[in-house]
C-alpha cells in the first residue's frame, strides 16, 4: 500500500496550487468556494541522498527516480474538498472529506497564512481572515467525526472489550480501523488522557471528547502548512501558528511559487531540484515578460526571504520526522547490488521505524515472506535474521525458498 498524505482545510486557503505543484496536475484553480467537489489523487515524490555515491555504482532506478544524487520517491497525495462547519454531521461534502482524510496516513493542514480568506472561505484582503480561527474550524470538525463514530458504537465497544481475549484497545481499533486507527494508537491516547484504568462505562462526555481530540493528533499525524508566505501579513500569521500550536510543526510555503518553478522547469526553460534554494535559467530568451517578472519575485520575496519555497521541505518533513519512514534498497544480488533483471539499486521501499526483514519481504511479495529464511546485508556480508530491525539506507538482500521475479 503506497503512503497517503490528505491535503485539508478551508476552500481557498491554496490546497489545489500545492496538489499541483507537487504532482503537476491540472486541478482546477479559482478564488470561489468549493471549487474542489471531489478529492483528486496524484502522485508527489519525497526526496533522500541515494546510497549509489556511496557503493560508486550507477543506479537504475524503476519504482523511483534519481537525479543528481537525489532519490525521488512516490508517495500518493490527496486533494479534499474545502470543509465547512458542520461537515461532521454530513453537511455539504462533509462525510466525503472526512472519510478520505481519516484513510491518509499523514494530513497537511493547509492555511493562508495571509489571512486573504475570511471565516466563509472567500477571498477577501490580506491581513482580513484569521488563519488560527481557520485552522480551529477545521480541526474541530475532525474531531467531533470521531467522537461521532465512537459514541455510535459505544455499545458495540463495550461488549467487544469485556469479550474473552479483548480488551478496550482491540475494541476501540476493530470499530475505527476504517480510519487507520490502530492498538497502539488507542492506547497511547488511553494514558495520555489518563483513561486506562477507568471502565468505559464510567467515561463522561468530556472524557470522550478528550480522548477523542488525542486519538486524531495521535493516529493521524498532521503539518501545518503555512501557505501564502509571499504575501503581506503572512510572516506575522506565521509566527502566530508557532507560538499558539507550539506541538506541531509549522512549514512556511508559496504553493504558487513551486508551481511556477515546476511548470518553468517541465519545459526546460530553468533548471530546478524541488527543494534546493536557486533555480538556473537556461533559456532566459525564451521568457515571456510575465514569465521573467514572476521568476524574479519568486527569488526576491520566496527565495530572499525563505530561502525555499517550503512544499518539498514540507512532504519531506511529513515522511521522514512525522511518519518517520525508513528507507531501504532491496537488491538480489548483494555484491552486485542488482535485481534480476541486472538493474543496480533499481528499488527503494519507505517503511516505518521499526519495520523488520520479514516486513520488508511482504513490502515487496506475499510469497517471498512465505519462504522467508534470512537477509544479506550488501555492506557488510553478514546474515540478518527475519526479525532483525531495519535502518535507514540498508541495502539489503533477501533469501527465501519462494522465487522473485
Amino acid at each position: 500500500m503506497p503512503i497517503r498524505i490528505g491535503l485539508i482545510g478551508k476552500t481557498n486557503a491554496g490546497k489545489t496550487t500545492l496538489f499541483n505543484s507537487m504532482t503537476l496536475l491540472s486541478g482546477e484553480i479559482s478564488n470561489y468556494p468549493f471549487t474542489t467537489k471531489s478529492p483528486e489523487t496524484g502522485v508527489a515524490q519525497v526526496v533522500t541522498l541515494c546510497v549509489h555515491k556511496e557503493f560508486n555504482v550507477k543506479d537504475n532506478p524503476v519504482n523511483s527516480r534519481c537525479d543528481e544524487g537525489w532519490r525521488f520517491i512516490p508517495v500518493e497525495l490527496t486533494d479534499l474538498p474545502g470543509l465547512i462547519k458542520g461537515a461532521w454531521m454530513g453537511k455539504g461534502l462533509g462525510n466525503q472529506f472526512l472519510s478520505v482524510a481519516a484513510q491518509s496516513d499523514a494530513l497537511f493542514h493547509v492555511v493562508d497564512a495571509s489571512g486573504s480568506v475570511d471565516k466563509d472561505g472567500k477571498i477577501t484582503e490580506p491581513g482580513t481572515g484569521d488563519p488560527l480561527a481557520d485552522f480551529a474550524d477545521v480541526e474541530l470538525e475532525l474531531v467531533l467525526w470521531y467522537v461521532k463514530l465512537f459514541t455510535s458504537n459505544l455499545s458495540k465497544i463495550s461488549k467487544g472489550a469485556r469479550a474473552p481475549g479483548s480488551s478496550l484497545p482491540d475494541s476501540v481499533a476493530d470499530v475505527m480501523q476504517g480510519i487507520g486507527v490502530r492498538k497502539e494508537h488507542v492506547q497511547n491516547s488511553l494514558r495520555e488522557a489518563l483513561l486506562q484504568d477507568k471502565d468505559i462505562g464510567n467515561w463522561t462526555e468530556k472524557d470522550i471528547q478528550n480522548f477523542c481530540w488525542i486519538l486524531r493528533e495521535t493516529s493521524k499525524p498532521t503539518l501545518i502548512i503555512a501557505n501564502k508566505m509571499d504575501l503581506s501579513y503572512a510572516a506575522e500569521n506565521f509566527q502566530r501558528l508557532r507560538e499558539k500550536y507550539k506541538g506541531l510543526i509549522v512549514v512556511p510555503t508559496s504553493g504558487e511559487a513551486e508551481l511556477t518553478l515546476r511548470r518553468a522547469e517541465s519545459k526546460g526553460l530553468i533548471r530546478y531540484v524541488p527543494g534546493e534554494e536557486r533555480f538556473e535559467l537556461l533559456r532566459p530568451q525564451d521568457l515571456n515578460d510575465a514569465q521573467k517578472v514572476a521568476l524574479a519575485y519568486i527569488k526576491r520575496k520566496v527565495f530572499g526571504e525563505y530561502l525555499r519555497t517550503g512544499v518539498q521541505f514540507g512532504l519531506n518533513i511529513a515522511i521522514f520526522k512525522l511518519l518517520k519512514m525508513n528507507t531501504v534498497y532491496p537488491v538480489v544480488d548483494p555484491e552486485k547490488l542488482t535485481d534480476n533483471n541486472g538493474k543496480v539499486l533499481p528499488d527503494v521501499y519507505l517503511l516505518p521505524a521499526g519495520a523488520s526483514v520479514n516486513d520488508l519481504a511482504k513490502t515487496i511479495h506475499s510469497d517471498l515472506a512465505k519462504g522467508l529464511l534470512y537477509a544479506v546485508d550488501a555492506r557488510t556480508g553478514l546474515h540478518l535474521p527475519t526479525n532483525y530491525v531495519l535502518r535507514d539506507r540498508d541495502v539489503l538482500s533477501i533469501v527465501s525458498t519462494a522465487k522473485r521475479g
